[in-house]
């Protein structure tokens, strides 16, 4: 084996960058292993696929061993993980994913784009401009992008890395936020709404991490920012020496009476395959950024028609002359806020069900939970699904359907804690005329929304 190729273990390998990142480093040669305690799909099929699904779940500690060249930890491990403990009595180097991907990448120009919502469809956008100009690039994203295999990319001689930076805890050993690891050349901020409750229990707190990244542009350095987000315009518009700061707002867009949006350069109209104001956002951000790597205004316009946005951001699933089924990533407030609104506007005429489900802790969280006011006020069938026993499972106060129409603050919300309650309720109505938008960072309690999505429009 050659010498600059290592032995590398993943302690969570199940995590959306963890398994992409092992797959990644397999294919350049490294040798790989890798333990998790449970892992879903999209995870699952990816790690089986390239042979590096552990064969049980669990830890292991016979994987962890002196001859190991790095350990890989990921944010759903814990501190007294067995494997992190032998890794750390043995010795070993080890980092997490953001600290790895620095290292591999501390030699190129890092383009890291930022935001509570957003990010994944800018950096999407990002990789598919320059993808659509064969230009040599690294990247690291949470979503596939239609076009491109792998969502993670590293190697030896792509002279620039773009980054989708989250700004979760990079580890359960470092509690900075994962995009303050890669310390960026030119950063992004699409916007600033408080989430991650868990870890930053006040929404000060929170923006002070935004604050943190934008301070942390070099000398030279460039950071974009959205002018139309009153947090992320407040971080922007600070001084800071020796750094460009650039705004952004909607790009100027138009639609015709099938439906169809047009980004506009004074007179020239460019069809685009996205909709919704927050993608208009998103699209000039791209815009913004690819300028300052070399591709021109013209050449963007060219090759953004052709995008057909990230996989599960308002993803249409199935759809006929009268209905379409949405599927979202949605999760924090803004999120689902956005995510109706930009549905509403590509079908103003029909009614909309919107179905979102509380996941994650801050959802599930009832000192949080009020964060959703309004969020669905635009929906005529408003739905919320939630487990209790993920509410269990994070220790939190349990959840009643009070005080979620409380939070809400919508009398006509229907609550569903049965997955199966909820499917036979969506299967009853009369879907003429009608969108379904689902929203979600889990899975409706194992429902099968292909399945569900394709009945529904039979």
């Amino acid at each position: 084996m050659d010498d600059n190729k290592q032995k590398i273990h993943f302690i969570a390998i199940g995590g959306a960058v963890m398994h992409n990142l092992a797959v990644a480093l397999k294919k350049d040669g490294h040798i790989i292993t890798g333990s998790d305690d449970e892992i879903f799909d999209p995870s699952r099929s990816t790690l089986e696929a390239h042979g590096l699904l552990p064969a049980s779940n669990g830890w292991d500690t016979g994987k962890i061993h002196a001859g190991l060249d790095v350990v890989i930890l990921g944010m759903h491990a814990r501190k007294d993980n067995p494997e992190l403990l032998k890794a750390q009595e043995l010795g070993l180097k080890i980092v997490s994913f953001p600290e790895y991907i620095y290292q591999r990448s501390i030699d190129k120009q890092r383009i890291v784009v930022a935001g509570s919502h957003g990010k994944t469809t800018i950096t999407a956008m990002i990789i598919h401009v320059l993808n659509f100009f064969n230009r040599n690039f690294d990247y690291v994203i949470g979503a596939r992008v239609p076009g491109v295999e792998y969502t993670v990319r590293l190697s030896d001689n792509a002279p620039i890395i773009i980054i989708e930076g989250d700004e979760y805890l990079s580890s359960p050993l470092d509690p900075t936020p994962k995009f303050l690891r890669y310390q960026h050349h030119i950063g992004i901020i699409s916007g600033i709404a408080w989430d991650h409750a868990n870890v930053f229990p006040t929404e000060e707190e929170y923006v002070k991490q935004f604050d943190r990244f934008a301070d942390q542009t070099p000398k030279g350095g460039i950071l974009i920012y959205c002018e139309q987000d009153p947090m992320a315009l407040m971080i922007g518009k600070k001084e800071r020496s020796d750094t460009l700061e650039i705004s952004y707002k909607s790009h100027p867009q138009t639609s015709d009476n099938n439906g169809q949006f047009f980004i506009t350069n004074g007179k020239e109209k460019y069809p685009v395959k996205v909709f919704g104001s927050h993608n208009f956002q998103n699209l000039s951000a791209a815009k913004e950024v690819l300028k300052k790597i070399g591709i021109s205004q013209e050449q963007f316009f060219e090759a953004i028609t052709t995008f057909k946005g990230a996989a599960g951001r308002l993803e249409k699933i199935s759809e006929n002359n009268t209905t379409v089924v949405f599927k979202d990533f949605a999760h924090a407030p803004s999120k689902v806020r956005a995510t109706v609104k930009a549905v509403k506007e590509i079908h103003p005429s029909r009614e909309l069900v919107a179905c979102f489900e509380l996941h994650t802790f801050s959802s599930l969280n009832k000192k949080f939970i009020p964060q959703y006011k309004d969020s669905m006020k635009a929906v005529q069938t408003p739905i919320v699904y939630f487990n209790p026993e993920k509410v269990k499972e994070k220790n939190l106060e349990a959840l009643s359907e009070t005080d979620v129409k409380a939070a809400f603050a919508n009398p006509s919300l229907i609550v569903f804690t049965d997955a199966a309650k909820l499917k036979d309720f969506l299967l009853q109505q009369s879907w003429k005329n009608k969108n379904l938008l689902l929203m979600s960072s889990g899975n409706f309690g194992g429902l099968n929304l292909i399945e569900l999505s394709e009945k529904i429009v039979s």
